[in-house]
């Protein structure tokens, strides 16, 4: 009773996939049925001080003052259910997954969840794909399913199993952010066309079409209006085009190096500054990461660039007002040792990502930041269960250029102790 199953991550805006060797095997005619999935819940208590940046899109749930609050959630993954098949027909390998992925927390009907009054999301539908290939050439991939750009960032985020960051504002939805905006961009769930080739001695690669995002504001509530801006439509005449490449090895000292792309044309984006024109541009992205395992130890590293691709989710807070595109950065470095015997891996990590500002004064964004550490125990009770303690300190501070009344500057913190289990099944 084996299968390679994909899991997930988001949130109410945002959250990624793993893999379990752990599912149900139903032989069903020519098909091979997988049923596969996660179940996993929290206890959390978050501590919050500072100002208030939850509703600007910061990832610290700070109320104005110092607050706490406790809550029971799902953490990083949701609860997910998937449904998979594969088949051998015509010499081609057919297959399909489809998944649901309901979250752990409860909200009393008609309570509307967070500070800026949005419903909680609770349910989600993440994958729905179909496959054909061969391993002689590789295989297609249509439908919809995570994202390719940065997706190897949040695969190897220890908080995959944990809570991470926004266990109070985000309680209500179906998971919280771990690192998510605090050490790389939310790679998302997407339709999408895409290749893999074959596996050649540990190398391998990724490209595909997905659908292009609209861009997104969270800024301009913290001053008022022409910090920052949506566009009025998503990508308009083209798709986003995605690529990973990656090598893989074994042995004593076991790792993997990757390597990932993005670019996607942003239409309709209004330029404020010059009577309300609109304008075009075009948002990019690349990232490299590596990981190495030896003795118990890992150790990983990451660091990605963007150019109008914002920041916590791709295309959020991308663009000036005037449809000027800003700079972003991501990294994070994480270190992890397996007890021998126990299994149980403990875990520490470190993150940052900043969203630039263009030093004008329609712009008056001068640098975001939201970082945050995370200390980590992870024990595997069973073969498929695992028990979690975490401590994340999260932080977000927001800094306006001098156009900008004194003491608009924004910082806020919160430090979340999370406690659970996590279930592959």
């Amino acid at each position: 009773m084996k299968t390679k199953l994909s899991l997930a991550v988001a949130s109410a805006l945002l959250a990624a996939a793993s893999s379990a060797n752990a599912g149900i095997t139903i032989p069903a005619g020519d098909w091979t049925l997988d049923i596969g999935g996660v179940v996993n819940a929290y206890y959390t208590h978050t501590r919050t001080s500072g100002d208030n940046v939850s509703v600007i899109g910061g990832v610290t749930d700070t109320a104005s003052g110092d607050d706490s609050q406790s809550n029971i959630t799902t953490g990083l993954l949701p609860n997910y259910l998937s449904v998979s098949g594969k088949t051998r027909q015509n010499d081609l390998d057919v297959g399909f997954t489809i998944s649901i992925n309901p979250g752990a927390s409860t909200t009393r009907s008609g309570i509307q969840n967070g500070s800026n009054g949005t419903p909680a999301l609770n349910q989600e539908n993440r994958q729905a794909f179909l496959t054909f290939g061969d391993a002689s050439w590789g295989s297609i991939k249509l439908g919809k399913d995570l994202g390719i750009f940065a997706s190897d960032a949040i695969l190897n985020d220890m908080t995959l199993l944990g809570v991470g960051s926004a266990a109070g504002g985000l309680a209500g939805n179906t998971t919280t952010l771990g690192r998510i905006g605090t050490g790389f961009i939310y790679a998302d769930w997407k339709s999408q066309i895409a290749y893999t080739s074959p596996n050649w001695n540990g190398f391998s690669f990724t490209a595909g079409v997905t659908q292009g995002w609209n861009a997104q504001e969270a800024l301009d509530t913290a001053v008022g209006a022409g910090i920052s801006q949506g566009s009025q439509s998503r990508s308009g005449s083209t798709p986003a085009f995605e690529a990973k490449a990656s090598y893989e090895w074994t042995g004593d000292v076991a790792g993997k190096v990757w390597v990932s792309g993005i670019t996607q044309k942003v239409k309709d984006l209004t330029d404020f500054v010059n009577g309300g024109a609109l304008t075009d541009d075009r948002a990019t992205g690349f990232d490299i990461g590596a990981t190495v395992n030896v003795a118990g130890f890992g150790l990983t590293g990451y660091y990605g660039n963007g150019d109008g691709l914002g920041t916590i989710i791709q295309l959020r807070d991308g663009f000036d007002a005037s449809g000027k595109s800003r700079d972003s950065d991501d990294w994070y470095v994480q270190g992890t040792y397996t007890i021998p015997g126990a299994g149980t891996k403990l875990g520490v990590a470190y993150g940052k990502s900043t969203l630039d500002g263009n030093s004008a004064a329609t712009d008056y964004l001068d640098d975001w930041k939201h970082s945050m550490w995370t200390v980590g125990v992870y024990h595997p009770l069973t073969k498929h269960l695992n028990l979690v303690a975490e401590y994340s300190s999260a932080k977000d501070e927001v800094n306006f250029n001098s156009s900008v009344p004194a003491g608009s500057d924004v910082d806020g913190k919160s430090k979340t102790v999370s406690l659970g289990a996590i279930l592959f099944f």
